[in-house]
């Protein structure tokens, strides 16, 4: 999947200048994630149902080390 024209935007949870970057963008019904480091590895993708549990579950904080 290209994701060129994708409109990233960077989370609000980023660390300014630090190691914790990540960037989202929507196309139609997908979410995809990536490490704004690394603009050319990897994302993950969900579709907006699970993009919305994901956000819910990061707020609640169920990933918290």
């Amino acid at each position: 999947m290209n994701f060129t024209s994708a409109k990233w935007r960077k989370s609000s949870r980023s660390q300014g200048g630090g190691t914790e970057c990540v960037e989202v963008a929507e196309l139609d019904e997908l979410r995809v994630v990536r490490d704004s480091k690394n603009a050319a590895g990897p994302v993950l993708k969900m579709d907006a149902a699970a993009w919305r549990t994901f956000v819910a579950r990061v707020k609640r904080g169920d990933y918290d080390a």
